[in-house]
């Protein structure tokens, strides 16, 4: 079958056009036709390489992935051949405590497709049965292949881990992004006021589309102190944080008093500086997140199918133009998924 592979690690340059053979089905696994694979920074990061992590090369990428079910294995018994799907991306023992309490993102062994195992850029992908989830209707693939992944993400982030509440204020950090997208929907659902970020008039009106109450424009303007005039020198109950260092100082100070931070990544560094006193005099809560269990991404194709989130698709590309569809995420240029057909 045909597929990109990563044969090494480095820039855009690297992924390659390959044919390679198709997987069976083992008794609880399914295989897919690839309809549509959505791209995440993710995909940037596993390109390059990740320090600490050794990554089976060659790997297929792509995380985010819709299609129809091709072939089932002998033990499958919820899905069936010609089921339009849509993947949940990551993979778990299915065994430990952690699985077996619905926290599937907390096992040990948790990976994702993609990244430590064969992901969506090709034409069949292999998957467990239980990662097989049906399509919303209404949807078409390149819609569903947007959907998992980032908004799996900001789900955890803002419901299980934040805990953010109706008539709360929230302030979402890079809104052109697939995860800032889903979180400005996912917050408006919920309830909240959102004070979004971007870097470009055109991205910040795009944000106020999906639901933003208030935008700052974090190339012009400081956003602390933006933050402090649009909630009246209060804060925001709630931070959104996926930046990292770049955004790091600027996120703690636009904390209420017992305001949250919830992090889920580091696109600009992992490296942050805290001053204590400011954490504890101000009763501060520094939360990480990764990921979400399979459960919640139900909740979050439910709400999809009731039209309440939608997908936001920034371009398409071919499978054969998987180099640029990367560089255009590697430059920031997207607002919303960048995604590849098959």
């Amino acid at each position: 079958m045909k597929a990109i592979v990563i044969p090494k690690h480095g820039g855009p340059e690297v992924l390659q056009s390959a044919e390679i053979a198709e997987s069976k089905p083992g008794p609880n696994e399914v295989v897919v036709r690839v309809r549509a694979c959505a791209l995440n920074h993710l995909d940037l990061w596993v390109r390059r390489g990740l320090n600490g992590v050794t990554f089976s090369l060659p790997l297929v990428p792509g995380s985010d992935i819709s299609g129809e079910v091709a072939a089932v294995g002998t033990n499958a018994q919820r899905v069936h051949t010609g089921d339009r799907v849509v993947l949940a991306p990551g993979v778990s023992c299915g065994q430990c405590a952690a699985c077996a309490a619905g926290k599937d993102n907390e096992c040990r062994k948790y990976t994702l497709l993609g990244y430590g195992r064969n992901g969506g850029c090709a034409e069949y992908v292999l998957a467990p049965e239980v990662n097989v989830l049906p399509m919303p209707p209404g949807l078409s693939f390149e819609e569903a292949a947007a959907v998992p992944l980032v908004f799996l993400t900001a789900w955890h982030m803002l419901v299980a881990r934040a805990r953010l509440q109706p008539g709360e204020e929230v302030l979402i950090l890079g809104a052109g992004s697939g995860v800032g997208s889903a979180a400005i929907q996912i917050a408006k659902v919920i309830g909240a006021r959102v004070i979004a970020t971007a870097g470009s008039r055109a991205k910040l009106d795009k944000a106020r589309e999906l639901g933003a109450d208030e935008v700052i424009d974090h190339e012009q303007q400081k956003i602390s102190e933006e933050v402090r005039r649009l909630t009246g020198k209060r804060g925001v109950d709630v931070v959104f944080e996926h930046v990292g260092t770049a955004t790091w100082e600027q996120s703690i100070l636009s904390l209420a008093t017992g305001g949250r931070l919830v992090t889920c990544g580091a696109t600009t560094g992992s490296a942050a500086q805290l001053d204590l006193r400011y954490l504890f005099a101000r009763q501060l809560s520094l939360l990480g997140s990764y990921m979400g269990s399979r459960a919640e991404l139900y909740s979050v194709l439910k709400l999809v199918g009731e039209k309440r989130l939608r997908p936001v698709i920034d371009r398409v590309f071919p499978l054969a133009e998987a180099v640029q569809a990367h560089r255009r995420l590697e430059q920031r240029e997207q607002f919303g998924k960048v995604v590849l057909t098959v």
